[in-house]
């Protein structure tokens, strides 16, 4: 049996989240802020004591892991399968130049439809990855893993029973977790309970610039 609840975390933020830019597989590590939000949001964690703590081996979410695992007390398992979503040829670009050189495809991603034609993975088969990872967790109270955001919406939808043709909860902000709790009867399968999202450090989520037209935020899907 796996975890009987689990915090899931993503990563601190990078340049290129600050640039609202499509990172997807690409791996830039965090800035200056974000080592910051992974210092304070480790303080907190340490405070619930996780029992196990899994990472995504991009270095953005594998050095969030290390300073908040540094906090808790515990080493980092890395597993690749908690990756961001493949964006394709999306990848290094801003949402502007996707706009410019993709129209229709990035009419799509604002509608909040799945983007094939891009490349990259779809929300399925990030979802079973995922999910493949957490299946495979060790027997734990509470299990912490930093992954990214398409990810962390992928397992949460998965758990909860949610198509992957939505994303109700939206996208977490840097460093901010999702939590859930196995509840379980004799000869049952668990069955997941949200008990928060969006959580963090109190105060300004994130230093952005001007936000999208309002809606686009609650339909990405993107580590952006």
């Amino acid at each position: 049996m796996g975890p009987r609840r689990v915090v899931v975390l993503r990563h601190g933020r990078t340049t290129w989240n600050a640039e609202r830019r499509f990172q997807g597989h690409a791996d830039p590590p965090l800035d200056d802020v974000g080592r910051m939000q992974a210092y304070e949001v480790g303080e907190i964690l340490a405070a619930i004591r996780p029992d196990v703590l899994v990472s995504s081996d991009a270095q953005r979410a594998a050095q969030t892991a290390d300073i908040v695992g540094a906090a808790i007390g515990l080493p980092v398992l890395l597993d690749h399968r908690l990756r961001e979503r493949g964006l394709g040829h999306w990848e290094g670009l801003t949402r502007d130049e996707v706009a410019q050189q993709y129209p229709d495809e990035y009419a799509d991603w604002v509608a909040g439809r799945d983007v094939s034609r891009r490349g990259g993975e779809s929300r399925e088969e990030v979802a079973a990855r995922v999910l493949a990872a957490f299946a495979q967790l060790p027997s734990a109270q509470l299990a912490l893993l930093v992954t990214h955001s398409a990810t962390a919406m992928a397992l949460t939808n998965g758990l909860l029973g949610i198509p992957q043709s939505a994303h109700p909860l939206g996208p977490l902000a840097n460093c901010h977790w999702t939590e859930l709790i196995a509840e379980q009867h004799e000869g049952d399968e668990p069955r997941w309970r949200l008990r928060g999202h969006n959580l963090g450090v109190p105060g300004v989520v994130v230093p952005l610039p001007v936000r999208e037209p309002a809606g686009e935020d609650e339909t990405s899907d993107a580590d952006a």
